[in-house]
């Protein structure tokens, strides 16, 4: 008898990564799948994620870095290049 193929499962949360405006950057930023698509896209990934840097910095008692752009982790960033390694 043949087996059934399974439907693929639903990812709970997304991966970005975030560039900030001095250079830095953090990868594999987790976003509630349940907040991307629609007619905005991943603009509410940019709002979750100043959200978790707001947190981030509360707790470690610096200041926010200001996000210069976003990408899903494993893509390249749309407004920024990519930077080459020394």
């Amino acid at each position: 008898m043949a087996r059934k193929k399974s439907k693929p499962l639903e990812a709970e949360f997304v991966m970005f990564d975030v560039f900030y405006a001095d250079g830095s950057r953090t990868s594999n930023r987790r976003v509630p799948s349940a907040l991307l698509g629609g007619l905005d896209g991943d603009e509410p990934a940019r709002e979750a994620i100043m959200e978790q840097d707001r947190i981030i910095a509360e707790k470690s008692g610096r200041a926010a870095l200001e996000i210069e752009s976003i990408a899903r982790s494993g893509q390249a960033p749309v407004d920024k290049p990519v930077r080459k390694p020394r």
